[in-house]
């Protein structure tokens, strides 16, 4: 049986990524999440980015889209707005904000219980169904995925806090004179 030494690594970076609470990065995504009102998961900054909700969506998605693969689905893929950022309404309520949040915690839960199926390291070397990379890219890809998207929530939690203390954005109107409201269209910003 070949080790598993380099499983292990992967899964200890993944969940230190998600939830740890030392990691070399600074903060978790749980951590960046705590505080996040329902208000603020529903808001834009500028026109044409995506709000806190929304990359909670896209997270989720491409931990679902890891596991699929890992189940061997060839056929699994992200390929609309709607599939990889959501169709999130423009007020975002407590009950929808949890369920983010929620989905958020069990795809990781998932993903995990996926890679924990594993005996070896063997397979990190094999092509990923329906994909020309391997697990291991993949599941590395998956790790910066959530360091890049966390970092982004961190600037729009501490931009959505600035707007919200008397900041010069209180109109919801920038210098351009456009407006912060959710008035978007999917397929300019991804």
């Amino acid at each position: 049986m070949v080790p598993n030494d380099e499983l292990i690594r992967i899964i200890d970076l993944l969940n230190t990524t998600y939830e740890g609470e030392e990691a070399w990065h600074g903060p978790s995504v749980v951590e960046v999440l705590r505080g996040v009102t329902p208000d603020m998961a529903g808001r834009r900054i500028a026109p044409n980015t995506h709000s806190i909700a929304e990359l909670v969506f896209h997270m989720t998605s491409w931990r679902i889209f890891c596991v699929k693969k890992m189940q061997g689905d060839a056929t699994f893929d992200i390929t609309t707005p709607d599939k990889n950022f959501g169709a999130l309404p423009d007020k975002i309520d407590d009950f929808e904000w949890e369920a983010l949040e929620m989905e958020l915690s069990l795809s990781q839960e998932e993903l995990i219980n996926e890679l924990d199926k594993r005996d070896d390291d063997e397979f990190l070397e094999d092509i990923v169904p329906g994909r020309d990379y391997t697990y291991y890219d993949m599941l590395h890809g998956i790790i910066n995925h959530d360091l890049y998207h966390t970092g982004q929530i961190m600037i729009l939690r501490k931009a959505l806090t600035f707007k919200g203390a008397g900041s010069q954005f209180d109109d919801d109107v920038d210098e351009y004179g456009s407006s912060f409201d959710s008035s978007h269209e999917h397929d300019d910003y991804y």
